[in-house]
């Protein structure tokens, strides 16, 4: 019998009988491996597991630390709960609506579901994993595709399959049901046993699950109402405008509406912002707005644009960036792997900063610094700034929530505010663009554009950035005063044209060409907008320039 030789990450070789299929090396290798294996790679490309190795190869196992892992685990658990849910109660579907913090926000329509009926829907999905049920990929015609969501009155995925060029579309069958996800699917259910459902109201679950940032393990669900809130606000205009899928976003641009869709998305930024300030200016303790989110938010053009809005009611503003307040380089915190920790607050001079503060907050005069981030050292600028009676002082930075930048100013003093842009606009019922995806997307376009880093590069570096938000910025959210959000129903049409050529330069032997891909998948469904209808003081314009 043909032998092949299977090279594993670690450098080690193992013998395998040809046309072995990529499951039972996996086995063979799970001992070796932290948590369960979700998926594999074979020389740099996303296999199904039941395909059979035929000749020498490089194998690498992903689990859910691994950000690809991660979202077919991701992919998986939602399938099974969908699944979970029909089987327990008749003639119900599922809406999977939002990533928040720590999980997925979900609707289940067509019964009502209780805080008791939780237990119930677990012990369902456990069987589910816990009978190894397989998961199978079906490639099925475009034609045939649409029937079938029409016969299931899936509307929405119908016409989004109708506007993709692909003639064929990937479905995925658990047990009876069919669904299509924008990402790969592991082979069977018996690995994705780590889970946890908490349960809301008006028949909204949030569904839990582990990923690269707690090590493997179910994370604690913390509710933030705010940010629940602002996505439904979001949601109820797109209602509202009769665009709540991806596919009546495409008629507008279709029909030629989209200039006026673009135009109502930033009256209401505008009358957000608006509101936002006199909302302020009714307190009239307030010196100090801190303005708060994590990369890609959005957070320099809303600084703007709330400080005008505070201009017209009779403020002097002056704006400071944290970032100004870095240490010199010798004293910047680092990582374990000897780079700086420009993400913790520890990287901040916050005795200079609170002095400062405290000086401006007294009426005398001070020159605020600048960052020089090619000698990593700040300097103080010529013109000093002062404040009078009318003045408040617009500070943005990563840290604004948390306690310890600010801890020399009363309370009462500060407003807090949280950016993050949370597209309310869905693909499908099953299916949306993260708030992750997004700020990568704006990312990648920015960092391409202002400071020529290819797409790898800035995917790579991604997850630091993730880890660092997680660790710096999500467990302050409950702090803030208040939640805006800087999405564009619209925008993710606008970053395709820019984003999409630069996903597609990620080289077939990057480690980072899966996830590129997916990006690329997620794309696939929008229309591209041309970026001549927005107008200069819009958050874009800080990614596409």
């Amino acid at each position: 019998m043909q032998e092949i030789t299977i090279t594993f990450p670690d450098e080690t070789k193992q013998v395998f009988s040809s046309a072995t299929p990529l499951y039972e090396i996996a086995e063979k290798y799970q001992p070796k491996m932290k948590h369960n294996i979700i998926g594999v790679k074979v020389n740099n490309e996303i296999l199904p597991m039941h395909t059979k190795i035929t000749k020498n190869s490089s194998v690498s196992f992903l689990d859910v630390t691994n950000p690809y892992g991660y979202r077919m685990y991701q992919a998986a658990l939602k399938f099974i709960f969908e699944v979970a849910i029909k089987e327990t109660y008749k003639n119900v579907e599922v809406h999977f609506l939002h990533s928040v913090p720590k999980g997925i926000m979900t609707e289940i329509e067509g019964t009502t579901i209780t805080k008791e009926d939780i237990n119930k829907i677990k012990e369902a999905m456990a069987k589910i994993i816990n009978n190894d049920e397989k998961i199978i990929k079906y490639n099925i015609e475009k034609k045939e595709a649409m029937r079938y969501f029409l016969k299931h009155n899936q509307v929405e995925k119908a016409r989004n399959v109708h506007n993709t060029n692909n003639d064929i579309v990937s479905f995925y069958k658990l047990k009876n049901y069919y669904n299509y996800y924008y990402t790969d699917m592991p082979y069977n259910t018996k690995n994705m046993n780590k889970f946890d459902l908490k349960y809301l109201d008006n028949n909204r679950v949030v569904l839990v699950y582990p990923s690269s940032r707690t090590e493997g393990s179910v994370p604690e669900y913390v509710h933030y109402e705010n940010i629940i809130k602002t996505f439904f606000e979001g949601q109820n205009w797109l209602k509202i405008m009769h665009t709540p899928y991806l596919p009546d976003l495409n008629d507008q641009v279709s029909k030629s509406k989209i200039k006026e869709f673009i135009e109502a998305n930033e009256l209401v930024f505008n009358e957000r912002i608006s509101g936002l300030a006199k909302r302020i200016h009714e307190k009239k303790e307030i010196k100090i707005v801190l303005i708060s989110g994590p990369s890609s938010t959005g957070k320099t053009t809303t600084t703007k644009r709330l400080a005008s809005y505070l201009k017209t009611l009779g403020y002097q503003t002056i704006p400071i960036s944290v970032d100004d307040y870095y240490k010199d380089g010798e004293e910047i915190p680092q990582l374990e792997n000897g780079e700086f920790d420009f993400e913790s607050l520890n990287a901040i001079d916050t005795k200079l900063f609170n002095e400062d503060l405290q000086a401006l907050l007294n009426g005398e005069k001070v020159n605020l610094p600048m960052y020089d981030f090619i000698i990593q050292k700040k300097n103080r600028r010529a013109n000093a700034v002062q404040m009078d009676e009318n003045s408040i002082l617009l500070i943005e930075g990563l840290h604004g929530l948390n306690e310890e930048l600010t801890s020399s100013v009363e309370e009462e003093k500060k407003f807090k505010i949280y950016l993050s842009p949370f597209i309310s606009l869905g693909i499908d019922r099953h299916n949306y663009i993260s708030t992750v995806d997004l700020r990568l997307l704006r990312r990648i376009v920015r960092d391409n554009r202002t400071r020529g880093t290819d797409v790898a590069k800035t995917i790579e570096l991604w997850q630091n950035v993730r880890k660092g938000e997680e660790k710096y910025i999500f467990p302050f959210i409950h702090q803030a005063d208040v939640i805006i959000n800087t999405a564009y129903a619209f925008e993710v049409g606008i970053l395709k044209v820019f984003a999409e050529p630069l996903l597609y330069s990620v080289s077939f032997d990057s480690p980072y060409y899966e996830e590129a891909r997916r990006l690329i998948d997620s794309l696939r469904g929008f229309y591209p907008i041309p970026s001549e209808y927005i107008s200069k003081d819009s958050i874009l314009r800080e990614f596409i320039g």
